[in-house]
């Protein structure tokens, strides 16, 4: 039943390709400003997934979040954040035990690296605190805009851009938002479309919806709360 009553819906209210395609700048905004309503209600608890209690942890769990998922790095980060407190203690890091500490989340050699060159940069430049500016924070070894707008936006409350992850960038071409693959290309695309004032919750919105509804391989397009707003449902 639920089913059929998604299918009838895409039927008189759906989106095609095409419109999408020739859609104003104007009716794109009016239409993710009701995405986002939705998202909102659907996830009203949305927020980063990855634990952390300040700047610095976030910084370092995301730099271990690169090709690994967030349970895994949720996984190894306890341990490691005792281990390893503060940004000194990063920079004086044996390498070797360093590498060991992150194998779980992979690729452990060049994140031990990153996250020394990290530590080292950070008590160079700023005391050992993490800067809450994208300029220092893309100034340091490893870290790119992907980043930094994780840690502006999650432990500094700064939404200066928008976190394009593969779930907000499969999402938003499905959603005709974008037709770019460049994620700086897509984040500019979406920082013209959503209020700034939402750009980090965007992000988390997007992400839990990729995990849960609109999945890679197998939208659940019957199911989605956007069904009839996406040019890409098959209901």
């Amino acid at each position: 039943m639920r089913a059929a009553r998604a299918r009838g819906i895409g039927r008189r209210l759906g989106l095609t390709p095409a419109q999408a395609r020739r859609e104003s700048r104007a009716a794109k905004r009016q239409r993710t400003a009701t995405i986002l309503q939705r998202l909102r209600r659907e996830y009203p608890g949305a927020a980063c997934a990855l634990q952390h209690r300040d700047a610095l942890e976030l910084l370092v769990a995301t730099i271990l979040s690169a090709q690994c998922t967030d349970k895994r790095v949720n996984e190894v980060t306890p341990a490691l954040f005792r281990r390893y407190p503060t940004a000194e203690a990063y920079a004086e890091a044996d390498l070797a035990e360093l590498e060991q500490a992150v194998r779980p989340t992979g690729f452990f050699r060049n994140k031990a690296r990153a996250l020394q060159g990290v530590g080292r940069a950070l008590g160079e430049r700023h005391g050992g605190a993490v800067p809450a500016s994208m300029a220092e924070l893309t100034a340091l070894p490893g870290v790119g805009r992907k980043t930094a707008n994780v840690v502006l936006g999650n432990a500094f409350g700064i939404d200066e851009g928008i976190v394009v992850d593969t779930h907000v960038g499969r999402l938003s071409r499905r959603l005709g938002l974008t037709w770019h693959e460049d994620p700086v290309k897509v984040e500019n695309d979406l920082m013209a479309l959503a209020p700034r004032s939402a750009w980090t919750l965007w992000s988390h919105l997007l992400i839990l919806h990729g995990r849960t509804v609109c999945l890679a391989r197998k939208p659940r397009c019957a199911a989605c709360v956007l069904a009839d707003l996406c040019p890409s449902a098959e209901v």
